[in-house]
């Protein structure tokens, strides 16, 4: 299957999305923690075990869990790698110590068999090219190096976007690929998959606002190629938040998100 890579202009975009957002997104990143610790328990057990001397974090954003990383392997040289400069320069102020780049994950500017771990979460689902993600990591992985990463699948925000659905046919909502294309890319990647599965994540929140809100303060809604754009009517919004009741439960409206973990080894 091809992908069509993304187009300068689509990466700056999110580029410049994350960067407005870094100074915000801590304070609503909770679901962004719980992914990647959950991730971060998938490390196969042998492997924890196995010495790291060099890691990257791909997508590293705010440097959350490059924190996470230099604890764990304290004395291995760690690399924050991100699109948004905004995100790093609050990276580097979290863990002054590592070193960071500011570098596209498709065009990996580093050395062929350099890392032991390759760790990125919620943050290749914004690569459009995940053939070419997959095959510079295969590329700067030692041999039996892992990669852990977490990504976006279709279906995340399914209320959200049925929602909008009401109000237009455009697309007001990010779109990801499926479970069944992330298995048939990494599958063709010639890195081993150790694992790779979808799980759900379900938050609650009170008003639709409040959801909006957080998606703006994570830089999450940043215009994607083909996305609606201009004002929605006072009718129209009206419309968006008579329909998003109709999925309310006890705790509050559910915000689902579909999320892929994948674990996959780089033969010795």
């Amino acid at each position: 299957m091809l992908e069509r890579p993304a187009a300068p202009q689509c990466k700056q975009q999110v580029a410049a999305a994350f960067s407005r957002a870094a100074a915000t997104y801590d304070s609503v990143a909770e679901f962004q923690r719980a992914v990647g610790a959950r991730l971060l328990s998938l490390l196969p057990r042998q492997q924890a075990q196995v010495p790291v001397s060099q890691w990257l974090d791909i997508g590293c954003g705010t440097g959350h869990f490059c924190e996470q990383l230099q604890q764990r392997w304290p004395n291995a040289q760690g690399l924050g790698l991100d699109l948004a400069e905004g995100m790093l320069n609050v990276a580097r102020k979290r863990c002054p110590t590592l070193s960071y780049i500011c570098a596209d994950a498709e065009q990996l500017p580093l050395q062929d068999n350099s890392q032991d771990l390759v760790f990125s979460s919620l943050a290749l689902q914004w690569c459009s090219d995940f053939s070419s993600v997959l095959s510079e990591i295969k590329r700067v992985l030692k041999p039996g190096g892992v990669l852990l990463f977490s990504s976006l699948a279709d279906g995340s925000l399914i209320e959200l976007r049925n929602s909008w659905q009401a109000v237009d046919n455009a697309s007001h909502v990010n779109q990801f690929r499926a479970l069944s294309q992330y298995q048939d890319l990494t599958l063709s990647s010639g890195l081993p998959v150790l694992d790779l599965h979808c799980h759900t994540h379900t938050y609650h929140y009170a008003k639709v606002r409040d959801l909006t809100h957080e998606l703006k303060h994570l830089g999450a809604d940043h215009l994607q190629a083909g996305r609606a754009q201009g004002l929605v009517s006072r009718q129209g919004f009206q419309r968006l938040l008579d329909t998003y009741e109709g999925y309310r439960q006890t705790q509050g409206l559910p915000a689902t998100w579909q999320v892929i973990y994948g674990v996959l080894r780089k033969e010795n």
